[in-house]
């Protein structure tokens, strides 16, 4: 019977945790170390991205400023790529200034070869936002 060795899950969580580190200055030239060409980033609302700057360009758009708050990696190892969540909260400014914290995240990574292939990108932001504007349906 042939053995399956897992690829390193631990290895491929801190290229992740590295990746979204840089993300958060934002330095996009740096996260792109932690990508594989064919990236594919899905962002709330299913905007489509494929390099660190492009969502760099959105969030300075939604946002003064934003960071992560990184409470919890949950690793999914396999034999060929290894799936880790980010969870925890962001905080930071809307464009007027006024601050928030506690917006929920979960960000979900495909990770192979020790590069992300793929982000997907959830959030609430959106919710908040609507709330803000008096839409708190």
């Amino acid at each position: 019977m042939a053995q399956t060795t897992l690829i390193d899950a631990g290895a491929d969580a801190e290229t992740v945790r590295a990746f979204l580190e840089a993300s958060m200055v934002p330095d996009p030239e740096t996260a792109q170390r932690y990508i594989a060409p064919e990236l594919a980033i899905t962002f709330t609302g299913g905007r489509k991205y494929s390099h660190p700057r492009e969502t760099a360009a959105f969030n300075a758009g939604r946002y003064k400023w934003v960071k992560k708050k990184m409470e919890r990696f949950d690793v999914v190892p396999g034999t060929d790529e290894t799936i880790v969540y980010s969870l925890g909260t962001l905080y930071g400014e809307w464009p007027d200034g006024t601050p928030f914290e506690g917006n929920r995240y979960v960000d979900r990574f495909v990770v192979r070869g020790g590069r992300i292939v793929r982000m997907d990108v959830w959030n609430d932001s959106a919710e908040r936002l609507l709330t803000r504007n008096g839409l708190n349906l």
